[in-house]
């Protein structure tokens, strides 16, 4: 048995991959046709076809119809997890939670699509969500008739799950001198239990090694997919304490931008979580921090109705604080 077949990733002989798809990575269509019966519309927008990646979009269908002059509404740039190695915005996980957070916010939702490791290693995913970024703040992007009519590019969120949530991080620090330029409005940053580690266990990993949901075994094998060959789990894409923390923190403070941080105690990686909220307040940063009891990694993907609770409850009031500041 190959060592990544957990992930449905196979080594070959001559060192070629193949991809085997995973149950929980099956695929939903998008549906732009208003005439549907679905209360949120969505469709895919292709960024770079020589990297194959692409934004699914999602607008509320009562916003789209409904409106003269139209509905603007948020902007809320979603960042998939999958530990950079399983999934897209097709997969029927994340379609599903994007759909839901453009009907609860609402908001209209840009799910980006990434290169995947182990074929793409980091810094690939964040290279493709940055320029995401960049072309959702193009002309190109501003004449989708979708981002045009409905998207308030003056307030834009960045968010994603688990690796998603490490991504927004990160792009949220790459982002940083355009935040601050005025080319993109970000009002917030939400780190959903943002995938983080380090070589020197915290005292959740230790406590909560064998998880069901994310047992460290298989999140220390993502990060070996995924980092640059040679790099352990301090690289600074995996700990974002190393080096006591990126100078462009500072940049993300002096803009006024907010940063959510949100995970379960029963989740391995909170202790990482709190790391990070600790070392981005000594940085003079707003952070609004929720650590709830309970739970596990991923949850409000994982179940449907937790999600729904979650979009229209917590992520909901974070946001209109944000637009209220």
């Amino acid at each position: 048995m190959s060592r990544y077949e957990g992930f449905g990733v196979v080594i070959n002989p001559d060192g070629t991959m193949t991809r085997r798809r995973l149950p929980i990575d099956s695929r939903s269509e998008p549906c732009p046709d208003p005439t549907q019966s679905v209360p949120v519309l969505s469709k895919d927008v292709p960024i770079n076809q020589s990297k194959n990646t692409s934004i699914r979009l999602f607008l509320p269908k009562q916003a789209a119809i409904n409106s003269s002059p139209p509905a603007k509404l948020p902007l809320l740039i979603y960042f998939h997890g999958g530990g950079f190695v399983l999934c897209n915005p097709a997969s029927t996980v994340f379609h599903d939670y994007c759909s839901n957070a453009a009907l609860q916010l609402p908001a209209v939702v840009a799910s980006v699509g990434y290169r995947l490791a182990p074929e793409h290693r980091l810094p690939a995913a964040y290279d493709d969500c940055e320029e995401a970024l960049r072309w959702l703040a193009s002309i190109a992007g501003k004449e989708d008739p979708w981002l045009r009519d409905h998207a308030d590019y003056g307030n834009c969120f960045l968010m994603g799950n688990s690796a998603g949530g490490n991504i927004a991080y990160h792009v949220a620090l790459r982002a940083a001198n355009e935040i601050a330029a005025g080319q993109l409005k970000i009002r917030g940053v939400i780190l959903h239990h943002a995938f983080f580690g380090g070589v020197e266990r915290t005292g959740s990993e230790e406590r909560l090694a064998v998880n069901p949901m994310l047992p460290l075994e298989s999140a220390d094998m993502a990060w070996e997919m995924c980092l640059p060959v040679g790099a352990d789990r301090d690289h600074e894409y995996c700990n974002p304490m190393a080096g006591g923390g990126s100078e462009m923190l500072e940049k993300l403070r002096a803009v006024g931008c907010i940063v959510a941080v949100i995970a379960y105690e029963g989740d391995p990686l909170v202790d990482r979580s709190k790391e990070v909220v600790r070392m981005m307040e000594d940085k003079g940063i707003d952070v609004v921090a929720h650590f709830e009891s309970g739970g596990s990694h991923g949850l409000e993907i994982m179940d449907a109705e937790k999600g729904k609770e979650f979009n229209g409850g917590l992520l909901k009031k974070f946001v209109q604080s944000c637009l209220a500041a």
